[in-house]
């Protein structure tokens, strides 16, 4: 049969058409049923004797299994009645075995108990023979065996505590607790006896008995010695209570050195007479100093309660000065008497880990009172200020040998010293308070001292050498005050570690060192006002031709040069050097833009010699960071590019004036090249420069506005005419004209320039305020106040206002 036949035959849901369809495909094929019918019924008689075969054996499969089936539970049958019988056989040998051990158990138990009872019986025999024993020593004072009995008697009740509730026990138990008491009042007996002088033994045999006695005190425990050492601390203390509490002259404040000169003798007398009494592990020394400081302590408390605030701070810190010695005394003669003098390292390793025995225990009664040392310095530092506000910033005696001001070594050498003092007296919030108080007189400091004599209004600073140091103070001040701040960490508590936060002082230093930048670029400027009355005085418009650089270049780069070493020979730092020379270039190429606004007119001659003389400053500024270095050295590359920078400006603005306005459209191409905007008021501005009279600026103007749409790429105003004033005045007119009409058509771009000439940072200073850009975006908004008083129909006039 074919595979695929089977496939039909074998699928679930077999239909025999299929089968038929498959096997009698055409007509012909039919020629063959009778054949085909011959093997199906063959195939089928073969499947009927297969099913036969297989369901005879699945029978006799079943048969066998049920016999399987039941010899298994025979099987199991016989196994659980074999252990049924051992279990019974067990039963039966645990019940011999018990019955045969019984009377070894009971006798087992009879043994046990006899031998507690003997050892019981043994163990009071022991105990009452001692207490005998002991009774007799007592009386006897014979300490060293009354303290060893005593320790087995003890002992030995340990034993019997549950057997108190028999009589005999009980009764036993209560004679040995009086013998206790006895014992101990005796000891206490004997030490007033010896202390006081009675008894007829000598020295020698009292100091021998009271040294027995404490071994026995020692096996009474941590009470009886607690009170054999109270009796005895109060006992050599008697005096001194006496004489300094009673006393009001000798307990006073300024007299407590001779509290510590008593105790000092009497620590001699201990150790002479009375350290051989006590054991070294009882530290009665120790103990006597401890009770000593708390009473001085509770002393000086209630000094201090009654003084208040009206306490004198020298005695005050005098006497705490003293106290704290005293407690450093204490200390050292502790660690003496606690360690051999032959120390290993795990002792030496023990002696820094321990913790301070004596620390603070009188000094800190002090500790709420120190608020009067702090109010005392803060007067002190208040005074200091006035003083130094006050001193001119060279003193006779330094002149101008000083980098920075006296005033501030001074206040730093002020500040160690009482540093180091409040140290000493306290490590907690005094020291904080302290540390505020440094912070709040330094920014008095450098608001009243240092930046008073930098503003405009102070004529303290007279000279570049003074603002120079002023610069160098502040410095110094800057670095000290980290210094400052690292030596009080290391001094404060750690909790308080970090309330110690000179960060806003360091910021205000920094902030004054850029003023004091400020002050010396002002200053050059002024210096150069002189040489640029020259260039004042050219008449820019009448230039017949270009020759070398004017005459006033030469004097100018001279002070420049000039200005600069004075300030270079001052300044130590060379950062602040490089910053002085940023902030020269930046505001003195703004200085000389409105110095060339001055000069106007200017001619396209003017403006090709005055670019030549840019030329000459530029390298001048140039050569300013290597005045004081070695020949050969190199201007530094960044400084080199920002120069460039800021000339780049003013060459740009004169290049423009260059081009003659005959050709309009030259003109108006080179404004749009060099200045990129299109601003009807800048380029007005460019031919107000150049002389152009407003009646004959319409034309220009209306090129301008015709070729601004070839160039989309135009900003709306550029920052390099945006600064620039025009102050209205005759064309061609003196320096001090006539006045003339107000013309409000640029007072926006006025008021705006007016405000960008304020003096402002260079990009290297070290300070920028958001405050001022929006200052400047505010006065931006006002350059169109111009065209409203046009709209208003104000009229405009060519007769100017006098030059400035």
């Amino acid at each position: 049969m074919t595979t695929g036949l089977q496939d039909i035959l074998d699928a679930p849901n077999y239909d025999p058409c299929d089968t038929l369809n498959l096997i009698f495909t055409s007509h012909e094929s039919l020629t063959k049923l009778l054949e085909t019918h011959t093997l199906v019924s063959r195939y089928a008689r073969g499947l009927d004797r297969e099913i036969e075969q297989r369901t005879r054996g699945l029978h006799d499969a079943e048969a066998n299994s049920a016999d399987r089936l039941a010899a298994i539970q025979d099987d199991l049958g016989q196994l659980i009645a074999s252990v049924n019988g051992v279990r019974e056989q067990a039963a039966k040998a645990e019940d011999l075995v018990a019955g045969m051990t019984v009377d070894i158990k009971r006798l087992d138990g009879a043994k046990r108990n006899l031998t507690i009872s003997m050892t019981t019986l043994k163990r009071l025999q022991m105990l009452t023979t001692a207490y005998e024993q002991l009774k007799v020593l007592s009386k006897a004072r014979q300490y060293t065996e009354t303290a060893h009995l005593l320790s087995a008697v003890l002992q030995l009740m340990n034993h019997f505590k549950t057997f108190r509730s028999i009589d005999q026990i009980a009764t036993l138990s209560r004679s040995i607790s009086d013998l206790q008491r006895e014992l101990l009042e005796q000891v206490c007996q004997d030490f007033e006896n010896a202390f006081s002088g009675q008894g007829s033994d000598s020295v020698t045999e009292r100091m021998t008995t009271l040294n027995e006695s404490c071994l026995m005190v020692d096996v009474f425990g941590d009470d009886a010695r607690l009170r054999l050492l109270t009796w005895y601390c109060n006992t050599q203390l008697r005096e001194y209570r006496t004489i300094f509490r009673r006393n009001d002259e000798a307990g006073s404040l300024d007299n407590i050195s001779r509290r510590f000169s008593w105790l000092k003798r009497a620590l001699k007398q201990y150790d002479e007479d009375h350290a051989k009494i006590f054991p070294n592990a009882w530290k009665v020394g120790e103990v006597l100093c401890r009770t000593f400081c708390e009473d001085t302590r509770d002393d000086v408390n209630t000094i201090l309660s009654q003084a208040g605030k009206s306490v004198n701070v020298k005695l005050l810190l005098t006497a705490l000065q003293e106290t704290l010695e005293f407690e450093q005394f204490l200390e050292k003669r502790a660690l003496a008497t606690t360690f051999e003098p032959r120390s290993s390292i795990d002792t030496i390793a023990s002696r820094d880990e321990r913790s301070l025995v004596f620390g603070h225990t009188i000094s800190g009664a002090f500790q709420p009172y120190l608020s009067v040392y702090i109010e005392s310095k803060e007067h002190s530092l208040a005074d200091m200020i006035q003083v130094y506000r006050n001193q001119p910033i060279a003193l006779p005696d330094h002149d101008d040998q000083q980098a920075v001001l006296q005033s501030s070594a001074d206040l730093f050498t002020y500040y160690r010293q009482t540093l180091a003092q409040c140290a000493k007296l306290s490590d907690g919030a005094p020291l904080l308070d302290l540390s505020r108080l440094f912070s709040k007189w330094l920014r008095a400091y450098g608001d009243q001292v240092l930046m008073q004599r930098l503003s405009e209004r102070s004529e303290s600073v007279t000279r570049i050498e003074d603002a120079c140091m002023i610069l160098n103070t502040a410095d110094y001040c800057h670095t000290t005050v980290s210094q400052l701040e690292e030596k009080i960490h290391s001094k404060i508590q750690e909790d308080l570690r970090e309330q110690v936060n000179f960060e806003s002082l360091r910021e205000a230093f920094i902030g004054i060192i850029g003023t004091a930048i400020r002050v010396l670029v002002k200053k050059v400027e002024a210096e150069c006002d002189m040489a640029l009355k020259e260039m004042h005085r050219t008449d820019w418009d009448s230039l017949a031709s270009v020759g070398d650089q004017s005459s006033y270049v030469h004097p100018l780069s001279e002070v420049l040069k000039s200005c600069t070493k004075k300030v270079f020979a001052k300044v130590i730092k060379e950062r602040y050097a490089r910053t002085y020379c940023d902030n020269l270039v930046h505001s003195f190429a703004q200085k000389f833009i409105d110095d060339i606004v001055r000069c106007r007119p200017i001619s396209e001659i003017g403006a090709e010699q005055l670019l030549l003389d840019t030329y000459a400053i530029k390298n001048c500024l140039l050569e300013l960071p290597t005045l004081l270095s070695e020949e050969g050295t190199q201007t530094p590359a960044n400084y080199v590019k920002f120069v460039n920078k800021g000339i780049a400006k003013i060459e740009t603005i004169l290049k423009v004036i260059l081009t003659s306005a005959s050709t309009p459209d030259a003109l108006a191409q080179n404004y749009f090249f060099l200045i990129g905007d299109k601003s009807i008021g800048n380029f007005a501005k460019i031919l107000d420069l150049k002389g152009v009279r407003k009646a004959d600026q319409g034309p220009l103007l209306e090129v301008f506005s015709r070729l601004m749409p070839s160039h989309p790429d135009l900003v709306n105003e550029s920052p390099l005419l945006t600064s620039i004033i025009i102050s209205p005045h005759t064309i061609n007119a003196p320096v001090t004209g006539l006045p003339g009409r107000f013309d409000p058509s640029n007072i926006g771009s006025a008021i705006f320039s007016a405000a960008e000439r304020l003096p402002r940072p260079a990009s290297t200073t070290l300070d920028h305020s958001p405050s001022s850009t929006k200052l400047n975006e505010n006065l931006r908004n006002l350059g169109n106040i111009g065209r409203l008083f046009k709209r208003e129909g104000l009229s405009r006039s060519s007769t100017d206002l006098p030059r400035r």
